[in-house]
């Protein structure tokens, strides 16, 4: 049985919402949203999964071992026109991350055997790309694609501005059937602009054996354990999200809807 694909914002306290692979009834993607206060400092291990600390908004210094990126974060809202500072950690580190203002810092992980050396992912590191046409037009902030190093975490921010679609036309990435297609589950956690907003994210396959329509609010995560995933973004409101995804195979290969394809094909 599928558990309930929206994860509701806690509206008070530290951890703004937490999804794990049991939570999730999946093997791979695990997402912490956190909120810390000036100061304040948490304490984790990665053990045996890798992780992409992602400043969200705010600044904080991370830490691990003998190595620290101090005073990153550029941004006060995740949806000013500047790509998040970011921090790669592989397994089998101790770590601490501590907010010098208020901070909202999200948490991906996925498991991991080795991992790849840890790294600052600086906002001139993340590759920026525009996505759609019309309505459909969405705005991509790539902070761990495919080609760039790690085991299994794909990372990706997304900004869909009022009235648009995004992730669409409709796709789907659950089937292990490269170079076509690849299986990935995937988070995606949602802020809105005014924060009183909402959107929607429709999950569903092709014979409705799963078919879930969701309104999202600031702060919700949707999971994606399989299906085609789009969102919309109703007039007045611009959508963030922040995208986790991992699978068996490190590659993002993707179908679409085939009753939805049509829209992509040049007129005339």
């Amino acid at each position: 049985m599928t558990p309930k694909l929206l994860v509701k914002a806690a509206r008070t306290g530290r951890t703004i919402v937490t999804v794990t692979p049991e939570s999730a009834g999946w093997r791979y993607v695990g997402f912490e949203a956190l909120w810390l206060a000036p100061g304040e400092t948490i304490a984790r291990k990665t053990g045996d999964r890798e992780l992409c600390i992602v400043i969200v908004a705010g600044r904080a210094t991370v830490q691990c071992g003998e190595l620290a990126w101090a005073t990153i974060g550029e941004r006060a809202s995740p949806f000013e026109d500047i790509a998040p500072h970011a921090v790669y950690l592989p397994p089998g580190q101790d770590f601490r991350v501590t907010a010098h203002n208020d901070a909202e810092i999200a948490l991906c992980s996925a498991p991991a055997r080795k991992g790849v050396a840890p790294r600052h992912i600086a906002p001139a590191d993340v590759r920026r790309t525009v996505r759609g046409q019309g309505t459909n037009t969405r705005y991509v902030r790539d902070s761990l694609p495919q080609d760039e190093p790690a085991e299994a975490l794909l990372v990706v921010e997304v900004i869909t501005p009022p009235s648009h679609s995004s992730s669409y036309p409709p796709h789907k990435h659950d089937t292990d059937a490269l170079p076509s297609e690849s299986a990935l589950e995937e988070t995606y956690y949602h802020r809105l602009d005014p924060p009183q907003g909402f959107a929607f994210q429709r999950v569903y396959t092709d014979d409705r054996s799963l078919d879930e329509a969701m309104t999202v609010e600031n702060h919700d995560v949707v999971m994606v354990p399989r299906g085609y995933h789009p969102v919309v973004v109703p007039h007045g409101y611009t959508s963030y999200y922040l995208n986790v995804m991992a699978g068996p195979r490190r590659a993002w290969h993707f179908h679409n809807d085939p009753a939805h394809a049509w829209m992509l094909k040049p007129l005339g």
